[in-house]
């Protein structure tokens, strides 16, 4: 086989379903897939085109290891990789999905052409040796605080780990790598919530400059307007909209003065 289309309907790809066929070269798997079976496409090194569905939440252990990918997007759905999922795969790039919260061991092991990855702030764990020897891999960027990990996580990999300011749980080093404050070519907002019944965030960019939070109440016609201009100490610092009302709407955003 070359190709395969899997027909809709279809919930689960078993165990080694497709495993050792290595002449496939393109799998399309529908959004009725909810489960990608452990070592289902195993050892495919010709399989360079896969679009994992959108209702798969767990991809199995060794489910494309010593698959021929390329480029790799793990779609929303998807909240767990396992272990060996993409073990030696020759991935260029990687786009991991907001919803993942657990990457296994291993789960990437050797994957050398990789040279950068970004992490969403929603992944709080990571297994052993998940990134080692990725002999390419320079640059780790995490949008959240540190997750779980151990120190092989990059073992072997030349990364430089980069995280926000205003996170929390970052040492001197992650995961056998070393830290860096990651400064964004804008600011951005960090953990969003209520504080008192006030709204509260925290703002994130680069050391001493100064950012104004406005506010609407209506962005069908918005009539913006400054609330506080905060000076970033250290590249962050925290906002509670101590005006807020009974507004039946507030929004937000953030600029440069």
């Amino acid at each position: 086989m070359t190709d395969v289309t899997i027909p809709d309907g279809v919930t689960n790809i078993g165990q080694n379903a497709f495993a050792y066929c290595t002449s496939l070269t393109g799998v399309t798997i529908p959004d009725s897939v909810v489960s990608i079976g452990d070592g289902a496409f195993a050892e495919c090194g010709s399989l360079d085109n896969v679009k994992i569905s959108d209702g798969v939440t767990t991809i199995a252990d060794s489910a494309f290891m010593g698959c021929g990918l390329t480029n790799l997007v793990i779609p929303n759905s998807v909240t767990n990789i396992q272990g060996f999922a993409f073990f030696g795969c020759p991935l260029t790039s990687l786009t991991i999905s907001s919803h993942v919260t657990s990457i296994g061991q291993e789960a990437f092991f050797s994957c050398t052409n990789l040279t950068s990855i970004m992490f969403p702030g929603s992944v709080t764990g990571i297994g052993q040796r998940a990134f080692a020897s990725c002999i390419g891999l320079t640059s780790a960027y995490f949008l959240g605080n540190a997750p779980s990990a151990d120190v092989t996580v990059f073992n072997g990999a030349p990364a430089t780990v980069y995280y926000l300011p205003g996170t929390t749980g970052w040492g001197s080093t992650f995961g056998g790598a070393p830290t860096r404050a990651w400064f964004l070519p804008y600011p951005t907002v960090l953990g969003f919530g209520l504080l008192a019944h006030r709204v509260s965030f925290t703002i994130s960019w680069a050391t001493n400059t100064s950012v104004v939070v406005q506010t609407c109440t209506n962005l069908a016609n918005p009539n913006w307007v400054p609330v506080v201009t905060n000076n970033l100490i250290n590249g962050t610092r925290p906002f509670l909209d101590t005006q807020l009302a009974n507004d039946p709407g507030r929004f937000y955003r953030i600029s440069t003065p």
